[in-house]
């Protein structure tokens, strides 16, 4: 087994960064894949579309826990892995998918080895020191804003030539990310530090009910289910919403997905330094939620696509926040526990993945209609706002009862 050093970080950083090309290649053409099956109709499908986020989702929920539990006893590494090489082959299921129901088999497929990522945040812990894993976890989101640029701008340009077309290079892209970590990525978690599997603390209640073991862990928890939703009804509303008010096509889609990706890119990969050094993690937390609040307000109202694209540079800011609550929460448990707790905070994203999306897509298929009442498009990243307006007010009543621990 070779020796985890520093080059470790950028090893899984490069591994992130190829998985989220897979997935941002897909994203501007996934609703319209949808769309063809039934007919063009726009309600239906940002109902079928909410649906097959959720699926996922519920996946990622169910087999996050498990992957991360997997990872403390048998290692990163080959959960890792593992899910890449099951990735390749869903993209590819995807790609021949002949009707809904084959579209269906494939998210679900996608979920269960989209959930290695609570294994990939566990490596990092691993091969980080506690006071530096704040800037460890930006990292992270930096590879995932450069997959965002990259990913769906590509994908638009090559679903502007076949819709289908997105899917087959993710399998490729998912198969070199195999080969890369196959040959180069090393074991990150020491033999004395691994501990058994056991299926009572792989159960994804049971993983969300140890969160509570912790007071800042339990306190943070709400915060970060408000986070998580806000997030998951941008994410998977942002197509459909783009396409039907401004007429956006796949290719307009994928480029400001791109944009969002790289001012996330930037702040989280080049500024989030600084300003956790001048801020520290607790005042950078509350920044980044108030700058989220005014952007996600900033979005609903945007009247028009370029005003839209503008708004996107400074909300981008507000991506401080999520590395911010993962520094402080991987600080209050030791490192033979890191899979679980990364485990337990994926299937928490993954239980709002399955709300958000059908709550932003729900709201959004509402007000599309020809005949609704009130015409509110912006309705979604409204109710986005009000889950990150939440998300602060707990943060800021639980830093009020409980003083900064001590480096």
């Amino acid at each position: 087994m070779n020796r985890p050093n520093r080059a470790s970080v950028s090893f899984i950083l490069i591994t992130l960064l190829l998985s989220t090309l897979g997935v941002g290649v897909v994203v501007p053409v996934l609703p319209r894949i949808v769309s063809s099956f039934l007919g063009g109709d726009i309600a239906a499908s940002s109902r079928y579309y909410g649906s097959f986020v959720a699926v996922y989702a519920a996946m990622q929920f169910l087999f996050a826990p498990i992957l991360g539990g997997l990872s403390d006893r048998f290692g990163r590494r080959p959960v890792i892995l593992m899910s890449l090489l099951g990735a390749a082959l869903d993209y590819l299921l995807l790609a021949l998918a002949p009707d809904l129901a084959w579209l269906f088999v494939g998210r679900v497929m996608a979920g269960i080895t989209g959930a290695s990522f609570s294994a990939a945040s566990a490596y990092i812990a691993d091969v980080t020191p506690p006071e530096k894993r704040a800037q460890s976890f930006g990292l992270i989101g930096a590879a995932f804003g450069l997959g965002f640029i990259i990913g769906p701008a590509a994908g638009g340009v090559l679903g502007s030539i076949h819709l289908r077309l997105p899917f087959l290079a993710a399998a490729g892209l998912s198969l070199a990310n195999f080969l890369y970590g196959l040959f180069v990525l090393p074991e990150s978690l020491a033999p004395e530090n691994r501990r058994p599997f056991s299926f009572r603390r792989a159960n994804p209640l049971s993983s969300l009910r140890n969160l509570g073991r912790h007071r800042v862990i339990l306190g943070l928890t709400g915060a970060l289910v408000c986070s998580f939703m806000a997030q998951h009804i941008l994410r998977n509303v942002w197509a459909l919403y783009t396409e039907v008010r401004f007429g956006w096509d796949a290719l307009d889609i994928g480029l400001s997905m791109a944009l969002v990706g790289l001012a996330g890119a930037i702040v989280q990969g080049v500024l989030i330094r600084p300003l956790f050094s001048r801020l520290g993690e607790r005042r950078a937390l509350v920044l980044g939620l108030a700058v989220s609040v005014t952007g996600f307000v900033a979005i609903g109202v945007a009247s028009q696509g370029w005003l839209l694209c503008v708004f996107i540079v400074p909300f981008a800011l507000g991506g401080i926040a999520e590395p911010a609550m993962q520094g402080l929460i991987s600080r209050e448990v030791g490192p033979s526990e890191q899979g679980q707790l990364q485990g337990s905070l994926a299937s928490l994203a993954s239980l709002t993945a399955i709300a958000g999306p059908l709550l932003g897509t729900g709201l959004f298929a509402w007000f599309a209609r020809p005949l609704a009442g009130p015409s509110v498009p912006g309705a979604p990243f409204f109710a986005a706002a009000c889950f990150q307006a939440l998300a602060l007010v707990l943060v800021l009543r639980l830093f009020a009862r409980i003083p900064p621990k001590a480096p």
